[in-house]
């Protein structure tokens, strides 16, 4: 269910699916790095003003699903004129990347390439990137590309991240409820 928070800032309407905490694992596979499967915790907030606030931070998993240690983590400010979106976003690893991209016609996607990346004397070679993201049946979908100097761009990580409810949200919801809701639960989705 795609919520549409009163107080958020009505050009950001069409992002309104990627707001919340999300959480789930993907695979991370680049040549010169360790192939892995991560876990991954995304959020997306607002304040009211134009733009989205992003956070991401990913970790390895090992082969029982436990947190290995820290692989990726970025930041960053997402915004939207129509449906041209902008994101700048600041990596640990000493990148700064501007990425710009459009939504999809008539459904919840966005693609997104770099325009410009800045990268600290310790970042290691890169030289940009293209990334989807995807709100399908109610998750949050994404893969993103990457190229260096001596790389193609070429798919590096995706994952699949479920939204995260807090008892809060499970609460305002159940007072939200119709008090006509059928006693056996059937009827409703007849």
């Amino acid at each position: 269910m795609i919520e549409i928070p009163s107080d958020l800032h009505k050009d950001l309407v069409p992002l309104a699916f990627l707001l919340g905490k999300w959480a789930g694992a993907g695979v991370h596979d680049f040549p010169g790095s360790e192939k892995c499967n991560f876990g991954q915790e995304v959020t997306f907030t607002h304040d009211g003003r134009d733009f989205l606030e992003y956070h991401s931070h990913t970790w390895v998993l090992d082969n029982d699903g436990n947190k290995v240690r820290p692989l990726e983590s970025e930041s960053g400010f997402w915004r939207i004129d129509d449906r041209k979106v902008e994101v700048t976003m600041t990596r640990d690893d000493g990148v700064i990347e501007i990425w710009y991209g459009e939504m999809a016609d008539k459904k919840p996607q966005i693609d997104l390439v770099t325009d410009a990346v800045a990268r600290t004397a310790a970042s290691q070679p890169y030289s940009g990137g293209k990334r989807l993201y995807g709100y399908v049946k109610s998750d949050l979908m994404w893969v993103g590309e990457k190229q260096t100097p001596e790389v193609e761009l070429r798919p590096y990580m995706s994952a699949h991240l479920k939204k995260v409810v807090t008892p809060e949200e499970v609460e305002r919801w159940a007072k939200a409820l119709p008090d006509d809701m059928p006693d056996d639960g059937i009827a409703f989705f007849k």
